[in-house]
């Protein structure tokens, strides 16, 4: 068993900002990659200012540093350059010329002004991966539209398919409560991305790779695109409940509520039998998913009225012991402290190394832990979120700048 991870042998250059592309390339960087972030010097990223909430101090204070950056930027390396100045962008095309791969997520053309476009960077590198993410698309009517996760949720329809039904209390369209859209586009961006480099195994050549939210928004419909597409019918909002299951659902107890999770019909024959009610199960309007389907408007008052006659802990124990889906439905504080989120260790803390943070007394930064379980080549946990541009001088000597070099660019402001 190695002790490697699997992508050390791999250097990304990450010209993106926000969440989608850093998503992408903290994937990558788990999995070993050396990825370099280049942020605009001063300011950085905008996420380290989306707060509150801010990282705190030893003694629990607020600081000025959002913990929504450190989010999706772990285990890289940070370095600012001014790309506006064309020293700026001569170390960037210096950079893309030792990179494997190169991810942005500039406005369709944004980086075309400064020849740090694809089509001048693979005539200096043509082995390299250039993976560019934005809102709609490189070509369309809305190409040159900016796309922000929550105009994608709308435009796609995710709205429309989440949230309680029209005239019911709290009803109307909602937007899921984490950047989902952003998410999914940095996850499938990162599928990309390994093809890429599959496919440079066999042929030597990088290529263009063109990530939009529009497009993953849409593949994310599944199985309620589907539907429409194969039988025309819009599908409405229906809160908790799904749609093509039966009970699939959360449920009032005698304490609170619970999530029943009910697949196919033997866990539902099995659950009845633990309600008390074992002729549920042999109705006619109820003994198959399809027909308990058509028949929700009764089941799910009925089965209503016995979940409240225990407790949500008394339901979860019983039905675990007969195999039937059922869970809490927690916040965020009972979810890191369920013992199973423990028992996974999902919840990672390093210490911070930059100067610039620890002066602010923040030691350490915890993250949550990487999902992607390989058994040989694990993910690593290298560098904490850095500080903005904490790499700056290390990368610039990696690339053979001198110490006089080095000084001459952070005096003109270019780093």
């Amino acid at each position: 068993m190695t002790t490697e991870p699997a992508l050390p042998h791999i250097k990304v250059l990450d010209l993106s900002r926000v969440l989608a592309g850093p998503w992408c390339t903290q994937m990558l960087a788990d999995l070993g990659a050396d990825v370099i972030k280049v942020e605009r010097p001063v300011v950085g990223d905008d996420t380290r200012h989306w707060g509150p909430p801010f990282l705190r101090d030893q003694d629990g204070n607020a600081t000025d540093q959002a913990t929504y950056f450190t989010a999706c930027n772990r285990n890289k390396r940070s370095i600012t350059i001014d790309m506006a100045q064309a020293e700026g962008q001569a170390l960037i095309r210096q950079m893309a010329l030792q990179s494997d791969v190169l991810v942005e997520n500039f406005k369709v053309g944004g980086l075309q002004q400064y020849g740090l476009d694809y089509e001048s960077l693979k005539v200096l590198n043509p082995r390299l991966i250039y993976c560019s993410v934005t809102g709609f698309g490189q070509d369309g009517p809305y190409a040159e539209r900016a796309g922000y996760d929550l105009m994608i949720q709308a435009t796609t329809g995710m709205m429309s398919i989440t949230g309680r039904a029209d005239g019911t209390p709290g009803g109307g369209p909602q937007r899921v409560g984490v950047a989902v859209i952003d998410l999914f586009t940095g996850v499938y961006a990162t599928s990309a991305i390994l093809a890429a480099l599959e496919v440079r195994h066999r042929t030597g050549r990088g290529q263009y790779i063109d990530m939009a939210l529009l497009d993953v928004g849409m593949a994310m419909l599944a199985n309620q695109g589907a539907g429409f597409l194969n039988t025309g019918q819009v599908p409405q909002r229906s809160g908790n409940s799904h749609p093509s299951l039966v009970p699939y659902q959360d449920f009032p107890t005698a304490d609170g509520s619970v999530l029943l999770a009910v697949g196919n019909d033997g866990q539902f024959a099995r659950f009845c039998q633990v309600a008390g009610h074992p002729e549920w199960a042999t109705d006619a309007r109820y003994a198959s998913n399809t027909q308990r389907v058509h028949h929700r408007e009764t089941l799910i008052p009925t089965l209503s009225a016995v979940t409240c006659t225990r407790t949500s802990v008394e339901w979860i124990a019983l039905l675990e012991d007969k195999a039937v889906p059922c869970g809490a439905i927690n916040d965020l504080g009972q979810a890191f402290a369920d013992e199973q989120v423990q028992a996974r260790k999902l919840a990672v803390q390093q210490a911070v190394t930059a100067e610039s943070l620890q002066e602010k007394g923040i030691a350490t930064i915890t993250t949550v832990a990487s999902p992607l379980r390989l058994q040989d080549t694990p993910p690593v946990l290298r560098n904490a979120p850095p500080a903005l541009g904490q790499h700056t001088d290390e990368v610039l000597q990696e690339m053979g700048l001198d110490a006089v070099q080095i000084a001459s660019l952070h005096q003109k402001g270019v780093v």
